[in-house]
């Protein structure tokens, strides 16, 4: 058994240094992980104990969901490499849930595997030693995923962006203090619902959200509201020109998008877009959320497939929402 593995390399490194010289290097690695603030952080200190130990340049650390029979890669790190490779090592950690965290490295020659091969004992006791703080730091994840994820999508909800558009700001690596906000609607959305069902609603939700994310960076944040709306905020520009055709892009892609009804049909549907600029100085968040809920009001009533800024709706047109 592990536990005893690790016993044993106790008691041995009383009297044999390199026992000792590995005992030293499990605990350093115990020691970093109790300062990681996340899973990806966790996964990264692994990576770099193992390069820095023992010359691992491969290391994928992942997240496999035994309920779903789901892999969700956490941190890959150098060259492809698979599990039943002959010259790859992997350890699995137990969480005690549904998930389990497996942690694989490869060498990078036959001379390496044999000396992989010669530490693994030691290289088993730490990720055994360490198997309590990912643990925790999986059940972390998922408390925030519950609590910031919408279930169907697995985008960010309202709550998670309203509570965090500081942190947004950071994130941009821009000095400007505006932002772009879009809101994105399904053009007759409740109409999939009466003619199919929920099921194929979901279906319709996920593919937006897949092409809402290809076409943005990865500093941009995209949130459920409710129903069929998206709120998306552009970090990584604040250029309006930029904005439109990223909102052509998405419109266009999606009505380019078949959603697979069943083996014989599939189904195409329509988006538009509102958006307005959000200044972090002279702006409230909720205002901004109002001003392109608006717009994108406004550019339903021009047709299918249509944007439109809250700053080119007329006055005469600008119509209380509530």
């Amino acid at each position: 058994m592990l536990k005893n593995s690790i016993l044993n390399l106790i008691k041995s490194s009383c009297n044999h240094e390199k026992d000792f010289a590995s005992l030293e290097k499990i605990y350093e690695l115990y020691e970093q992980l109790q300062y990681s603030s996340n899973l990806k952080q966790m996964a990264e200190d692994i990576y770099l104990w193992l390069n820095r130990n023992y010359n691992v340049d491969n290391v994928t650390f992942s997240l496999f969901d035994m309920k779903n029979n789901r892999k969700e890669n956490i941190y890959v790190k150098g060259e492809e490499f698979y599990l039943d490779d002959d010259k790859s090592f992997f350890f699995i950690i137990n969480t005690h849930t549904s998930q389990n965290a497996i942690v694989s490295f490869s060498s990078t020659s036959k001379t390496h595997f044999i000396v992989l091969e010669a530490e693994y004992n030691a290289i088993e006791s730490a990720f055994f030693q360490i198997s309590p703080i990912i643990q925790s730091g999986i059940l972390k994840k998922n408390y925030v995923q519950a609590n910031s994820i919408d279930s169907v999508t697995n985008v960010y909800n309202r709550q998670y962006l309203t509570e965090h558009v500081n942190k947004l700001i950071n994130l941009s690596h821009t000095e400007t203090n505006d932002i772009f906000f879009l809101m994105i609607g399904i053009d007759r959305f409740k109409a999939v619902i009466d003619e199919f069902d929920y099921d194929i609603g979901d279906k319709v939700l996920i593919e937006l959200a897949k092409i809402i994310h290809t076409n943005i960076s990865e500093f941009d944040l995209v949130a459920r509201l409710s129903g069929d709306e998206f709120l998306v905020s552009i970090l990584s520009s604040d250029n309006e020109s930029e904005v439109r055709v990223i909102c052509e892009n998405i419109i266009q892609d999606f009505a380019n998008a078949e959603i697979q009804i069943n083996e014989e049909a599939t189904l195409k549907k329509t988006i538009c877009i509102g958006y307005d600029k959000f200044n972090t100085k002279d702006s409230s968040l909720d205002q901004i959320i109002k001003n392109t809920d608006t717009a994108l009001y406004e550019a339903k009533n021009k047709g299918r497939s249509s944007f439109l800024a809250f700053s080119d709706i007329k006055e005469e047109d600008n119509i209380d929402l509530f």
